[in-house]
């Protein structure tokens, strides 16, 4: 009778440690998805507000951009803590960081031009470019890369640029639209030199990854047997 008692309770912990499993796993995928709703409601009120913003507004999109940021820099941690990795959150990360700056930097542009900083608004679409078209490489190199069973985790240089990046376009949107009456003002050197290092940052992250896949790019580079023989 007590054999069989003792029994009785393992089939229940097993779902509730499958339950709490599910529910680690939901939180994870949740905390990198809900970046996108997030970074939407930024530039719903970049764009259809009036101009200047006014203190409300001002505080939702900005509340919704940090809050953004700071989703993309604790799902990895969690996800690892919670034991709950996986090749859904290995590919939805950068894309939502793909969403983020497709967002973030055109609007950034707007504003910036917006408020007559026409020069500001060339040096941020300069910077747009360059990552957009960094994050189109790096995209492409995963695909080679799963090609030759090579992983497509983020590295060091991807991580850096996350890490820099996310708060220089807060940073950057603090500079141009919080309200005139506040006492803290975003010094400009501080904005130019971090949107310096965000340039810099992308382009080592473009040689990181170039060189982690450079394997399977020079791979594909070779001229196919059969071409070969054919222009022989």
């Amino acid at each position: 009778m007590s054999a069989d008692a003792s029994r009785v309770p393992e089939p229940r912990g097993l779902e509730a440690r499958l339950a709490s499993r599910r529910f680690k796993f939901c939180f994870v995928q949740g905390l990198t998805l809900v970046r996108v709703p997030l970074i939407f409601l930024f530039l719903a009120v970049s764009v259809f507000c009036s101009h200047p913003v006014s203190e409300f507004w001002f505080l939702v999109a900005f509340t919704a951009m940090i809050l953004s940021a700071v989703t993309d820099l604790f799902d990895g941690y969690f996800a690892r803590k919670f034991q709950v990795t996986s090749r859904l959150g290995s590919y939805a990360d950068p894309m939502t960081d793909k969403v983020f700056y497709l967002t973030t930097f055109p609007t950034l542009v707007y504003l910036a031009d917006r408020m007559g900083q026409h020069l500001h608004a060339r040096v941020l679409l300069v910077l747009a470019i360059l990552f957009l078209l960094r994050d189109q490489w790096v995209s492409f190199l995963r695909s080679l890369g799963a090609l030759h069973n090579l992983s497509a985790k983020a590295n060091w240089a991807g991580k850096a640029r996350t890490l820099i990046s996310f708060p220089t376009i807060c940073v950057i949107y603090y500079y141009l639209q919080a309200p005139a009456h506040w006492a803290f003002r975003m010094p400009a050197p501080l904005v130019y030199g971090l949107e310096g290092l965000s340039m810099g940052i992308n382009l080592i992250s473009i040689g990181v990854y170039t060189g982690r896949f450079w394997p399977a790019l020079s791979a594909e580079l070779r001229v196919p047997e059969g071409e070969r023989g054919k222009e022989g």
